[in-house]
């Protein structure tokens, strides 16, 4: 008659469970040995008893064995963080080639390109964002044009002090004709009679011949 099936629990018995431990543990250090010396494996085996008691097995060295476990599960480790590294890459890859694509569609529409198969409201949609987009480059043209004329103010302002300080070394500081002033400013440029009020360049049309 065969053994019954020994249900895998905890032992209460403290003798018992002693018995059981000492037997168990010389079985598998002996199954350890066999395995090392038939399959030539490196094999390392701790044991610690419920007192705390330390038994152990080693094929090599203990300390060798412990060593290229650690390295195992490094290179492991390392293997795992680069699949994942790699898995990433890959998603983040795929994800940019899509909004890439996206781009692509938008861009051309706005061209005035591939609008086939876009209902009323898109197509609202895509001429209020390019009617946006033109007035948002007409302020800026304009704030160019404006800074423009203010640099070319300043400059004109620049050139009549220049002109008034070289009058008054030519002519002195007391009042000088008019013609003869205008006579001495380059063609295109007039200056008012108040030498206190800053004046800006004026362009002058000449004369038509009749």
């Amino acid at each position: 008659m065969g053994r019954g099936k020994i249900v895998i629990r905890r032992i209460d018995n403290s003798t018992s469970r002693q018995v059981t431990f000492s037997k168990r543990r010389k079985g598998l250090i002996k199954k350890a040995k066999e395995l090392a010396i038939l399959c030539d494996a490196e094999v390392g085996l701790m044991i610690f008893s419920s007192t705390g008691k330390l038994f152990e097995f080693s094929s090599n060295s203990m300390k060798s064995v412990i060593e290229k476990y650690n390295k195992s599960k490094e290179g492991q480790q390392q293997l795992l963080n680069q699949a994942s590294e790699m898995k990433f890459w890959q998603r983040e890859v795929a994800n940019l080639r899509q909004q890439l694509q996206s781009l692509k569609e938008h861009h051309r529409q706005c061209m005035g390109e591939q609008l086939y198969g876009l209902s009323v409201k898109e197509l609202k949609g895509l001429e209020s964002q390019l009617e946006m987009s033109l007035q948002g480059i007409r302020m800026q043209k304009e704030q160019i044009l404006t800074d423009e004329i203010e640099e070319l103010n300043e400059k004109s302002n620049l050139v009549h002090q220049q002109n008034m300080e070289l009058f008054k070394k030519v002519y002195g500081t007391t009042a000088v004709n008019s013609e003869s002033r205008n006579a001495c400013i380059p063609y295109g440029m007039s200056i008012s009679d108040d030498s206190h009020v800053p004046n800006q360049l004026q362009l002058r049309r000449p004369n038509q011949q009749t």
